[in-house]
């Protein structure tokens, strides 16, 4: 480890001036659920700690999995609504790297809160301390929390509490920081796009909440109808998509994901949940990511557009074969 009083004289140019260490609590994992809870660390270049700050949010809902978070309807009906605490909590993340365990979903509730009150959350990169402690070749029985904080010795006294996981993680996050400093692993930064368009439909009825909670997903199920047009093949530079082209996203669109996907199958475009030699087109604004979708892209040779290119695409598709 860098000695600290090396540390600054060593410290790579590159590398972010600043971090925000987040964690945030919801009333669920899906697309139309809420921030319960929100803490900030922030830290300053060599990860040392600045200051915390830490607030409950009213989702103006049901607060989901109470087993988890611990926030009832009671505590939360006087808390602020996030439009509330919008700018407090964009003082905290401008002009630093968002920091979070599973930072795609922490950025991806936080985006969305954002969204739906008509603002931008100032963040512009994100890094997940699970693919850094990939990068560092951590040795973890499994990439938990709980075991990254074991592995630095961090005593976690109240899990699933935002601000304490906060504090877990920024204490966490600074010895591998430093670690990836010494050992000259280039930061696993991705980059945030905010949303530029969001539509808030109804959620569903919350009957037997407890046993249709999974963790393992944070967007909904939807059941769209099978796309009714073969697929004729793979997508070619050049040429318009074709009717029963499969498509599949990965990471993060300045348009609401399931906007996108509700407009690829109304111009009669297949949407495929993953990537086979059968896909005709991945969209994805990060094509050098290690998603598992881009790494098959890569090796079934599929080809990739970003974002404004498949909106684009979407203004001409050709009818499927006659």
């Amino acid at each position: 480890m860098l000695d600290d009083r090396t540390t600054a004289a060593a410290w790579p140019a590159a590398y972010p001036q600043g971090y925000a260490v987040v964690d945030v609590e919801t009333t669920g994992l899906a697309r139309d659920d809420r921030i319960v809870s929100a803490a900030v660390y922030r830290l300053d270049a060599q990860g040392n700690v600045e200051d915390h700050w830490y607030t409950l949010v009213n989702p103006e809902r049901d607060p989901g999995p109470v087993w988890i978070h611990g926030l009832t309807s009671d505590v939360l009906e006087g808390a602020p609504l996030f439009q509330d605490i919008a700018y407090e909590f964009s003082t905290r993340l401008a002009d630093r790297v968002l920091v979070a365990h599973n930072a795609m979903f922490d950025w991806s509730m936080i985006a969305r809160e954002y969204a739906r009150a008509e603002r931008t959350a100032p963040v512009r990169q994100r890094l997940c301390t699970i693919a850094l402690s990939k990068e560092l070749r951590l040795p973890l029985p499994n990439h938990k929390l709980e075991s990254l904080a074991a592995h630095f010795g961090v005593v976690q006294q109240r899990a699933h509490h935002a601000l304490d996981d906060a504090r877990v993680l920024a204490e966490a996050f600074r010895p591998s920081l430093h670690a990836a400093v010494r050992d000259g692993v280039r930061l696993p930064l991705l980059e945030c796009r905010p949303l530029t368009e969001w539509s808030d439909a109804p959620a569903a009825p919350r009957v037997g909440y407890q046993a249709s909670y999974r963790p393992m997903s944070w967007r909904p199920s939807r059941r769209r109808p099978a796309c009714p047009y073969p697929n004729p093949g793979r997508y070619e530079v050049g040429r318009p998509l074709k009717q029963g082209m499969r498509v599949a996203f990965s990471g993060d669109t300045s348009v609401d994901r399931e906007l996108l996907e509700d407009r690829a199958v109304e111009a009669g475009l297949h949407i495929a949940t993953s990537v086979s030699r059968l896909t005709s087109l991945l969209v994805t604004n990060d094509p050098g990511s290690a998603t598992s979708k881009t790494v098959k892209a890569r090796s079934y040779a599929t080809p990739v557009v970003d974002e404004a290119a498949f909106t684009q695409l979407l203004r001409d598709v050709a009818p499927a074969d006659g």
